[in-house]
């Protein structure tokens, strides 16, 4: 053929095998880190929130220090496996680790929401629970990445432990912003304002965002549909 070979855009190219549903349950999980990029963006355009903002700028800085260690350690992936590039430390574990770290800290100890309605907000167990969920999400997708074959133990091990001790980092980073005044600072820039960035996550939680006016409206309306019943009683 004429012209310039092809090559294949393998982002989302998982090899398994179908006879066994362990492996196809395990290809699916292969595709967490892009769901949950898909996440931040919409919870980041949805919700304008500078927390979600600073957890997703540290996730990309997270795969940037992947990048950097796969190419200074160089360690081939398992033998048997076809796949590009190195597998020392595993990307996929790096990424879903520092994901479940950066939640349950947010969660645990940054996340105090109060009562601004009626509704009783997320409780402390409620969070431990949501934390719980997040790294047994992230255990299995740190399995999985074995199980296909993909990457040794070791390279799994070290891409959590990096991604785990990198989240902790990031924590402590922000937490910095926010106590010495810079992310205040920050959301009073122009283009912070331009796209309505906030900070009410850390005391509000996310899914009550709007409910609380919504169910004071709709009780206003039914309120004010008796009255005006009464009224014409009379």
């Amino acid at each position: 053929m004429d012209g310039p070979p092809l090559a294949s855009f393998s982002l989302t190219h998982v090899r398994y095998n179908p006879a066994d549903p362990v492996s196809y349950a395990s290809a699916w999980l292969a595709l967490v880190p892009q769901g949950l990029v898909v996440v931040y963006v919409t919870l980041m355009w949805a919700s304008r929130e500078a927390e979600i903002v600073l957890m997703f700028a540290g996730q990309m800085a997270c795969e940037m220090l992947n990048f950097g260690l796969k190419r200074m350690i160089r360690e081939e992936r398992p033998e048997q496996m076809t796949g590009k590039g190195y597998g020392m430390p595993s990307s996929h574990s790096q990424f879903v680790a520092f994901f479940a770290v950066s939640l349950s800290l947010f969660l645990i100890f940054r996340h105090v929401p109060t009562q601004t309605t009626s509704y009783s907000p997320t409780s402390f167990l409620e969070r431990i629970m949501l934390s719980f969920a997040a790294f047994m999400g992230a255990g299995a997708v740190a399995a999985s990445r074995v199980y296909l074959n993909y990457h040794t133990p070791k390279q799994v091990w070290v891409g959590v432990a990096a991604g785990a001790i990198f989240a902790i980092v990031w924590f402590l980073f922000t937490t910095s912003l926010r106590q010495y005044g810079w992310l205040e600072w920050a959301l009073d820039i122009w283009l912070a304002r331009r796209f309505r960035i906030r900070d009410l996550i850390t005391t509000e939680d996310i899914q009550d965002a709007g409910w609380g006016r919504w169910e004071e409206r709709r009780r206003a309306k039914r309120d004010g549909g008796r009255g005006g019943k009464s009224k014409k009683a009379r």
